[in-house]
C-alpha cells in the first residue's frame, strides 16, 4: 500500500474565504482536532501577512506534536525569515515557498521572464533550506504552465533542496486526464524526481478538484493538499473527507492515509460552525443528505439491504445512522419502518388508510415528522369512517 500524505490547508487556504476569519484560539482548537484526525501536515497560516497569522503559526507549533506545521511564504527573503521565526517551536516545521510557473502569471502577475522567475524560485528554496526546516516549493498555476518549463523548474528546485514540490492547479482549469498526464510527464522527465515528494493542490472552479487530485495521485503524486468541507478560495479546494474516503473505499488503488475517518463528521461540523459557513446539504460524505433517503424506490431497497444504495457505512465517517425521510415520494415500506421505530405496528387496511392520508399530508408539508405520524395513527378510527 502506498502511503498518501494528507496536507491540510483549512487554516490557510480555507480561511481565505470571505467571512471565515478565525481567531488564534479557534485555529488552535481546529489544529488539535486535525492532529487527532491523523493529518500529516497542517498549513497553519501565512506568517508575514498579518500579526494574527504569525501568532497562529506560533501557537499551533506549540499545540501539536505529530503533524508537520507549515507556514506559507512568497519567494522572498523577508517572508521566509518571518515564517522561520514563526515555526521556531514546531517539532517539525515546513516553509512552503514558491512562485508562478505559467506564462500568464510570469508575464501578467510578476511582469518578469521565465529565467528570472526560475532564478528567484531556486534562490528562495536555498534560502529557506538554510533555516533548518523542511522546504516545500509551489509552482503556482502549474495547471497552465508550459510542461517543459515546469519540468525544468521542478528539477532545479529539487536540486536546490526542496523536500516537496507542489504542482497546483491554482485556477481549477485542468480536466482529470490533463492533470494526470501532467504529473506523469514530470515523473518521466524530471531526472531527480525521486529526491522529493510530489504534491497536488487542486481548486474547484470547474467542480473537478477531487477528480484532479485523484488523477494526480494515480500518476505518482504522494501528497494531497486538501481542506475540511472543501472550503477555500473562490469555489474551494479539494475536500479532505472525499479524498480520505475514496482511498478507503477503493482498495484496488493500493493507497492508504493516516486519517481516522470516524472523526470526519464531527470535525466537519466544528469547522462549519467556527467559520460560519454551512455545509451544503448534498455535500459528499458530510452533508446532511449524504445518508438520507426520500425516494420510495430507494427507501425500499435500502431497508432490504443498505448496500443497495450506500457504499459507505455512515458510522465509518462518524454519522450515527442513515435517515429515512418521509415525503410524498415515500412508499409503504418507509412508512411502516418509521411507525415500527415508534412502536406502532399496523397491517392490512389500517396501513393502507394511514398511507393514503400520509400522502395528503406530505403534499402539504413536504416532510412528515414523528409527531405527524402519531396524530395520524391516533385519528385512525375517524379516518376509517366512510
Amino acid at each position: 500500500m502506498e502511503r498518501i500524505q494528507i496536507f491540510d490547508t483549512t487554516l490557510r487556504d480555507g480561511e481565505q474565504v470571505p467571512g471565515c476569519k478565525l481567531e488564534t484560539h479557534e485555529k488552535v482548537e481546529i489544529a488539535k482536532e486535525l492532529e487527532s484526525l491523523g493529518v500529516d501536515v497542517i498549513e497553519a497560516g501565512f506568517p508575514i501577512s498579518s500579526p494574527g497569522d504569525f501568532l497562529s503559526v506560533v501557537e499551533i507549533s506549540k499545540a501539536v506534536s505529530k503533524p508537520v506545521v507549515c507556514g506559507l511564504t512568497r519567494a522572498k527573503k523577508e517572508d521566509i525569515d518571518v515564517a522561520a521565526e514563526a515555526l521556531h517551536h514546531a517539532r517539525r516545521g515546513r516553509i512552503h515557498t514558491g512562485i508562478g510557473s505559467s506564462d500568464v502569471h510570469i508575464e501578467h502577475k510578476f511582469r518578469s521572464t521565465r529565467e528570472k522567475v526560475l532564478e528567484q524560485g531556486v534562490s528562495a528554496v536555498k534560502y529557506a533550506k538554510s533555516k533548518g526546516h523542511e522546504v516545500e516549493f509551489y509552482a503556482e498555476d502549474a495547471g497552465r504552465a508550459d510542461l517543459d518549463f515546469l519540468v525544468k523548474m521542478t528539477q532545479e528546485v529539487i536540486a536546490a533542496g526542496a523536500d516537496v514540490v507542489n504542482i497546483p492547479d491554482t485556477t481549477g482549469y485542468c480536466l482529470p486526464n490533463m492533470y494526470g498526464k501532467r504529473i506523469a510527464y514530470l515523473f518521466e522527465h524530471v531526472k531527480n524526481i525521486d529526491k522529493a515528494i510530489i504534491s497536488v493542490h487542486c481548486h474547484n472552479d470547474l467542480g473537478l478538484a477531487t477528480a484532479n487530485t485523484m488523477a494526480g495521485l494515480a500518476n505518482g503524486a504522494r501528497q494531497a493538499e486538501v481542506t475540511i468541507n472543501g472550503i477555500g478560495e473562490r469555489a474551494g479546494n479539494t475536500s479532505l473527507e472525499e479524498i480520505a474516503m475514496i482511498i478507503k473505499i477503493h482498495k484496488d488503488l493500493k493507497m492508504e492515509t493516516g486519517i481516522i475517518s470516524e472523526r470526519l463528521y464531527d470535525l466537519s461540523q466544528m469547522v462549519s460552525t467556527k467559520m460560519r459557513m454551512p455545509v451544503q446539504a448534498n455535500k459528499a460524505i458530510v452533508g446532511k443528505n449524504a445518508f438520507a433517503h426520500s425516494s420510495g424506490i430507494h427507501q425500499d431497497g435500502f431497508l432490504k439491504h443498505a448496500e443497495n444504495y450506500e457504499i459507505i457505512n455512515p458510522s465509518d465517517v462518524g454519522v450515527p445512522s442513515s435517515s429515512i425521510i418521509l415525503t410524498a415520494r415515500s412508499g409503504r415500506a418507509a412508512l411502516r419502518h418509521r411507525l415500527e421505530l415508534l412502536g406502532i405496528n399496523l397491517e392490512g387496511q389500517d396501513i393502507n388508510v394511514v398511507y393514503e392520508h400520509f400522502l395528503q399530508m406530505a403534499d402539504l408539508k413536504k416532510e412528515v415528522d414523528n409527531n405527524d405520524l402519531r396524530v395520524l395513527v391516533a385519528n385512525l378510527p375517524l379516518l376509517q369512517k366512510p
